[in-house]
């Protein structure tokens, strides 16, 4: 099924792109604490983690409102993030 793999595709990139944010703001930072961000990444890999879970469940009966659901919770924790990394600065 094509839309489960763009699904997983656009969970890696979203999450990948936040993760490497960070790791400029550490870079162009390191005068900087990195506790905060390291709390970001590690709520990222979470993020990728209990979504990728949902995306492999089988069990669900309606697929197609599943994963739209998936694709709104990536949206939201991806804006959430992004808040959290513009906050380091």
């Amino acid at each position: 099924m094509a839309n489960v793999r763009n699904l997983k595709k656009d969970i890696n990139y979203v999450l990948g792109d936040i993760i490497e944010a960070v790791y400029v703001w550490e870079y162009a930072n390191t005068d900087k604490d990195t506790k905060k961000s390291e709390a970001i990444i590690d709520e990222a890999i979470e993020t990728f983690d209990v979504l990728i879970a949902k995306v492999n469940d089988r069990t669900v009966e309606n697929r197609k409102a599943h994963f739209k659901s998936i694709k709104n919770e990536l949206e939201d924790k991806g804006r959430a993030l992004i808040e959290k990394i513009n906050k380091l600065g």
